[in-house]
């Protein structure tokens, strides 16, 4: 049961799942439209660069509010939502630029809805919560409620989470023609002992660790807001 539990977690992750991710450019574009990254840009660039996003911005803030949330499940099945709140909160406050935040619940929410369809396991409680307006419902902190719920390792549900930003990421870089395919698997593969440092370190993380270190890709997410041509909504 646990190969099909974390396949199902990939499936929920995946950026092609109908959450609306792959909508997403995570402030790429932005970078692109300011003329900051070359047109097309080496794998070596934009490998450093999505390695430094990781690092810096998705592991600490997203993958330690997941690990986080992961916990807050207990053996029985039993939800601590006090906890999972907490952790919803705190990651909205770390996501400084609206498109991110509203992006994060946007597919936080999707994923939510569609989590006893796909998963077969219900969050009425926390949905309730949601729903009300109580807690943000950030895409991370559902994510993590599910890996627990399906027996899936936290570290698993981490990385799985940090592969599929990347994965999202590169896609957008593609449909921005800053990289071809070929490219984007290689940025892919270099990433990868990246993804598994951060995952290692974001799933020791505790509640007030959640935080984000991207200051420009976040004013860059600020202008992207106000552009008049856009081809991702972030």
């Amino acid at each position: 049961m646990r190969g099909e539990a974390l396949l199902a977690v990939l499936q929920l992750s995946d950026s092609g799942f109908p959450s609306g991710r792959y909508t997403l450019s995570h402030g790429l574009e932005a970078f692109a439209h300011e003329g900051l990254l070359e047109t097309p840009c080496t794998r070596n660039t934009l490998g450093a660069f999505l390695a430094d996003w990781i690092r810096f911005g998705v592991a600490p803030s997203d993958g330690i509010a997941l690990a986080c949330t992961h916990r807050a499940v207990h053996a029985d099945g039993g939800v601590n939502t006090e906890l999972a709140v907490r952790i919803d909160r705190r990651l909205s406050a770390v996501k400084l630029a609206r498109e991110g935040r509203e992006a994060s619940t946007r597919t936080g929410r999707a994923l939510l809805a569609a989590a006893r369809a796909v998963a077969g396991v219900s969050m009425q409680g926390y949905a309730d919560l949601v729903e009300l307006g109580y807690t943000p419902g950030n895409h991370a902190v559902v994510l993590g409620l599910l890996g627990a719920l399906l027996d899936v390792p936290a570290f698993d549900a981490v990385v799985s989470e940090l592969s599929a930003f990347s994965t999202s990421w590169v896609a957008a870089a593609v449909r921005l023609g800053l990289i071809d395919h070929l490219t984007a698997q290689f940025v892919l593969r270099r990433v990868r002992p990246v993804l598994v440092e951060a995952a290692e370190r974001a799933v020791v993380g505790h509640v007030d660790d959640i935080a984000s270190h991207t200051l420009l890709p976040d004013l860059m997410s600020m202008r992207h807001e106000h552009a008049e041509l856009r081809l991702f909504s972030s």
